[in-house]
């Protein structure tokens, strides 16, 4: 499976069949570059702006955006209920967390959470090789708090997303603050990742560059 990071919480995903899922794609204002390729599947975790934006996408993508199980192309896919901040959504709204199973490895992206996880939500998250967490904080977890779900998810290897670069004006934390709390980082030195055998890494983060 190959991962390329396109900046922010968008990610393409790419099996050994070629499927693709694209995670949360963003609009133009953000700052990064838009994607415009061609996806077979795209996640929406939220409808904002910098989670949604698809016009420009050239395929006949399908779209998952909601909560429940789906199966498309032979993927599995299962959306589950979450929010975008710790007061049940009452400040950004609800969030859906992704998880899903690509050339045999579990991945989970955790969208724009805002809360940390009970047990409910980490039996229905399950075991997972991959973990997309956010750690800028303000709109999301922060760094402490990111470090503290991933811990509880306890993937194999964790890949921090949505986090302020030099491309992006949001109000965000970098990602040094998740990384005081976490060990067993390492810098891909690029925007993709290749996984291609059995994982024996436990909570190994990766940082991916950005586009």
């Amino acid at each position: 499976m190959k991962i390329t990071w396109l900046g922010h919480s968008c990610f393409l995903l790419e099996d050994s069949k070629g499927n693709k899922i694209l995670t949360d794609p963003f609009d133009a204002t953000l700052g990064y570059k838009i994607y415009k390729g061609s996806p077979d599947i795209v996640t929406i975790s939220h409808q904002h702006f910098d989670h949604n934006y698809t016009r420009e996408l050239t395929s006949n993508y399908k779209i998952v955006n909601r909560i429940g199980m789906s199966t498309i192309y032979d993927i599995p896919i299962k959306g589950i209920p979450s929010y975008h901040d710790k007061n049940k959504g009452a400040k950004r709204g609800e969030n859906i967390i992704f998880t899903f199973t690509m050339d045999g490895y579990s991945v989970c992206h955790l969208g724009d959470l805002g809360h940390t996880l009970s047990n409910d939500d980490l039996h229905a998250i399950g075991s997972i090789d991959i973990l997309f967490v956010p750690v800028g904080g303000n709109y999301t977890l922060d760094g402490k708090e990111a470090s503290q779900v991933t811990k509880k998810i306890n993937p194999k290897i964790v890949i921090p997303m949505h986090y302020k670069t030099s491309q992006v004006s949001l109000p965000l934390d970098g990602i040094e603050k998740f990384l005081i709390y976490m060990k067993n980082a390492t810098k891909t030195g690029s925007n993709t990742l290749v996984i291609d055998d059995k994982m024996t890494d436990s909570l190994a983060v990766k940082i991916l560059n950005f586009v």
